[in-house]
């Protein structure tokens, strides 16, 4: 599992986040992954207020309790929306620049961290992970891993709060079948790299989930899956508890 930070000079998403902070607009975050087309993040929806945000987001915060983890915040929207309703939130990102401006926009714990560097350690009631959550899993190989971390990091009666998308629909023939090989690497493995004016970030590995598989390494893992909400597009939000 990778346990690093990102350097200013490499972090794209920091960037625009700060631009945007800063200056109330910014240019083009791009996306390019050799399975999609390139592809752009609109920046100022990592600002939206709880009202934007879309049904599944809206359900975690409802359901996160007691002293709760946000994962990859970000601009720290999901933070301050929870800290407006009276919550215990600390928020956690692996980048300098998104953690300023968290501070800067008022969350209270925001914390320059990786979530898989041991050196992090709490205990929390709810480990949140939205806007696809799952992906700083990587793959699906490391799923084992993750869960044994997350153990370190759950209250025993805790839970993790987390989104996905089943990423098949890209593979759906005219006559509704699906051509997924299976030989290949898990078809929900996607990579990606962004770029923010001239900042080119690294590489990266990022794992869209689908439910059941999500469910069968849990069980394996020792945790319990619940199916909260499915979206309109193959999404859905899963509820996480050790068993």
């Amino acid at each position: 599992m990778n346990t690093a930070l990102i350097p200013a000079d490499k972090d794209p998403m920091g960037s625009a986040i700060a631009d945007y902070f800063n200056r109330q607009k910014a240019d083009r975050l791009r996306v390019f992954s050799s399975l999609f087309d390139e592809d752009e993040i609109p920046v100022k929806e990592l600002f939206r207020t709880e009202k934007q945000m879309p049904a599944l987001e809206r359900n975690a915060l409802q359901l996160a309790t007691g002293k709760i983890l946000d994962v990859g915040a970000g601009s720290g929207c999901h933070s301050l929306a929870l800290q407006e309703t009276g919550k215990e939130v600390h928020a956690i990102d692996i980048s300098p620049l998104s953690v300023d401006v968290m501070r800067k926009r008022g969350v209270r714990h925001a914390i320059l961290a990786n979530l898989f560097d041991e050196h992090f350690q709490g205990n929390y009631d709810t480990i949140l992970m939205l806007m696809n959550g799952s992906g700083i899993i990587g793959k699906l190989e490391n799923l084992p891993a993750f869960f044994r971390r997350m153990k370190q990091l759950l209250h025993p009666d805790g839970c993790i709060l987390m989104d996905s998308s089943d990423l098949r629909y890209l593979f759906e023939e005219e006559d509704g079948s699906f051509s997924i090989n299976l030989a290949d690497n898990y078809y929900g493995e996607v990579d990606f790299r962004m770029q923010y004016k001239n900042i080119c970030g690294e590489e990266f590995n990022w794992l869209y989930i689908d439910y059941q598989t999500l469910n069968l390494y849990a069980a394996e893992s020792g945790f319990r899956a619940e199916l909260i909400k499915e979206g309109k597009h193959y999404d859905y939000l899963a509820k996480l508890t050790l068993k």
